[in-house]
């Protein structure tokens, strides 16, 4: 493998880099303030990887979710990636042992730079999508361990960094709004989560809320309501 073409896919991660180290730094002082030791931040971000599901995690956590309640949540949040999945089988194929870790580090980021099907001159592209995912990962594994860092050295106030889970997911909502003219699968989301809010109490109101959304973006589906809203 050409230096020249490890050079490429790494410059061609660095927007992800600025990125990455910002919300993985975030990451890791949200854990620290939950009182989790650098140990455990790091070693999610090297095996669970999967971004904005950690910051879940970590309420999850220090609420004492019920395992279905972690185990749904964890599948609503990252079902995205099954339809990841899907559009990169044929892509994939014939990735011998590398395809395990690339299926693993298929991330919103990494998909959006391997879903090309192209590489640079003088790498495979099998080889090109194993370095832009390890790339990415680093970065995401970086920014963690300076923010486990920062907490535990810097005498620094970090109360309220917490707020960075609500702050990521209103940007993401924000993007998703006003890239799309069909607001109708928001509005549902939005006004079924605060009705199961009222009627369930904020400590259970997370699963009954997810099952009402899809059923009801399934029915709108099959009735053709969402196509009219676009």
């Amino acid at each position: 493998m050409k230096k020249n073409a490890i050079h490429n896919a790494f410059l061609d991660t660095v927007p992800v880099m600025t990125g990455y180290v910002f919300l993985g730094f975030g990451f890791g002082i949200v854990m620290h303030q939950s009182g989790y030791g650098g140990f455990w931040p790091i070693a999610m971000s090297l095996f669970i990887y999967a971004g904005s599901m950690q910051y879940m995690a970590v309420s999850l956590l220090t609420g004492g979710a019920s395992l279905l309640t972690t185990a749904l949540t964890t599948f609503v949040v990252n079902a995205r990636h099954l339809f990841y999945g899907i559009s990169m089988v044929d892509a994939y194929k014939g990735a011998g042992k590398k395809k395990p870790y690339m299926i693993f580090a298929l991330t919103d980021e990494t998909y959006s730079l391997v879903s090309r099907n192209q590489s640079p001159e003088g790498i495979s592209f099998h080889g090109y999508c194993l370095l832009v995912s390890f790339f990415d990962q680093c970065w995401w594994v970086g920014g963690t361990a300076l923010g486990a860092l920062a907490g535990d050295l810097l005498p620094l106030n970090f109360e309220g960094i917490e707020f960075v889970l609500t702050a990521l997911f209103v940007t993401i909502f924000v993007e998703q709004w006003l890239s799309t003219k069909n607001h109708f699968p928001a509005i549902v989301g939005v006004a079924v989560t605060v009705v199961c809010l009222v009627i369930f109490g904020k400590d259970v109101f997370l699963i009954p809320s997810m099952c009402l959304i899809a059923a009801i973006l399934v029915m709108a589906r099959k009735t053709g309501k969402v196509a009219a809203h676009e």
